[in-house]
């Protein structure tokens, strides 16, 4: 009984000193004067203005890049690229790397129904260890100028053998040209056409002589006339179409050799 009253006693003594005392035990932070709370402690910097972008005077609607808003799910289409134009392929002739003639590429030839993707301008040919020229170049083909230095070089030895000269100078006519078969106006291109064929006008000789198919085809116990049919039926064995002055008028002046195709299997010559 004494032990509850001494409790009863210690909380009421307790409670009286927190009334008496209890606020001003803790001192409180004195108020903030209002000058200071007013305006930070540190002043901050102005905020730049928004920057106008400069418009172009009298700009034209049809200007605007961007034009009118597509549809939903639609986009732009992208500028096309410009095309390139399509690359050249030209095939190297052996007769060339080899050294048997002297002749430069050419850029290929597109002329409506005529041309060829690789021709030369042959300007010699090889010869019993030297270059034979050929007068003013021929426009021709790889298969033309890789035929020419056999049978040129064996008409060389010809001359050679029999009448002790050699030649100076191989005398073309045509070589490239866009035209039918006997330059008729309709029929069948020549072989002129492609690059494929050449017109042998005559030689130049070393000891000075000149001789043509015109001047010395008709004479055939001749010295030109020999050598004329020599480098006629020579040219057989390198060419498929040999023609003379016996095939027709056409070629009353100059002989004609080409690579053209006769037969099934293209292997057939013709010879007049």
């Amino acid at each position: 009984m004494r032990f509850i009253l001494a409790c009863l006693f210690a909380t009421m003594s307790f409670a009286a000193l927190a009334q008496d005392g209890g606020d001003a035990a803790v001192p409180l932070p004195k108020p903030r004067p209002a000058e200071l709370s007013s305006e930070p402690a540190v002043k901050l910097p102005r905020h730049r203005p928004a920057a106008t972008p400069e418009q172009p005077a009298d700009k034209p609607e049809s200007a605007d890049p961007i034009g009118p808003p597509l549809p939903p799910g639609e986009h732009a289409a992208e500028p096309a690229e410009p095309t390139a134009p399509p690359r050249v392929y030209q095939t190297a002739c052996p007769a060339v790397l080899l050294g048997k003639v002297e002749a430069k590429a050419l850029p290929p030839i597109e002329d409506r129904q005529c041309g060829t993707q690789s021709p030369l301008s042959v300007t010699g040919v090889l010869a019993n260890g030297r270059m034979v020229p050929v007068a003013g170049g021929v426009e021709t083909d790889c298969g033309i100028a890789s035929a020419l230095p056999a049978w040129i070089e064996s008409i060389d030895s010809y001359l050679m053998a029999r009448d002790n000269t050699r030649i100076a100078e191989v005398v073309v006519g045509t070589s490239y040209m866009c035209r039918n078969v006997n330059n008729s106006s309709s029929g069948n291109l020549s072989f002129h056409a492609f690059a494929d064929a050449l017109d042998v006008v005559g030689f130049k000789l070393e000891d000075g002589r000149f001789v043509t198919v015109e001047g010395g085809w008709a004479d055939a116990l001749s010295s030109e006339g020999r050598l004329l049919r020599f480098a006629h039926d020579a040219a057989c064995a390198h060419f498929t179409t040999v023609l003379g002055p016996e095939a027709n008028a056409e070629h009353r002046d100059h002989l004609q050799v080409d690579l053209g195709c006769h037969g099934k299997t293209c292997t057939a010559r013709l010879g007049e």
